[in-house]
């Protein structure tokens, strides 16, 4: 039995919440996020709280249950609250900044690479430190990920772009001969 499933999701003042066939949408004003119960949980909207339960009693809608109930807690804190993952150049001469709708890393490759920001989100550069925020916490992560994949940190230095929190375990170099 699930617990994260049985715990019912309260909405913050100015949401809505709708349900049209298997899709649960949260919405504020134009902001909106849809949600799909697959058909296996069931979804009740009592005033501002929303409760789910499964609709079978099969081991994946079960599965579901929480699965769907974390969604949309997530949404609901995204659409009030929204989320952020900072990341961090390290390196000589890497750098990075905003052109238009485009973040531009110089990372320590011939050429700068361009990143194309996805509608939904928002990058802000200050110094060495890079922020993406968002409503949706998929794409905010989603979108961290591709950014650090650019130059991932190596193990000897530690330059390229890690996260903010994130350990990079230094390995040892070549010793020199005596």
């Amino acid at each position: 039995m699930s617990r994260i499933g049985k715990l019912p999701v309260k909405l913050a003042p100015g949401l809505s919440a709708t349900l049209e066939g298997d899709k649960l949408i949260i919405s504020k004003g134009n902001e909106k996020q849809v949600i799909d119960t697959r058909g296996v949980v069931e979804v009740k909207i009592e005033g501002d709280t929303l409760t789910f339960a499964p609709k079978e009693n099969t081991k994946f809608a079960k599965a579901m249950w929480g699965t769907v109930r974390a969604l949309a807690a997530n949404a609901v804190e995204g659409l009030t609250k929204g989320f952020e993952k900072k990341l961090e150049i390290n390196g000589i001469g890497y750098r990075a900044n905003i052109q238009g709708n485009k973040l531009v890393l110089q990372v320590g490759y011939s050429h700068p690479v361009e990143y194309a920001i996805p509608q939904g989100i928002t990058i802000t550069v200050e110094k060495n430190i890079i922020t993406v925020k968002g409503s949706d916490k998929q794409r905010v992560g989603q979108t961290a990920a591709e950014i650090r994949a650019i130059r991932k940190p190596e193990p000897y230095k530690g330059k390229g772009i890690k996260y903010v929190d994130e350990v990079i375990i230094r390995k040892a170099g070549k010793t020199a001969k005596k």
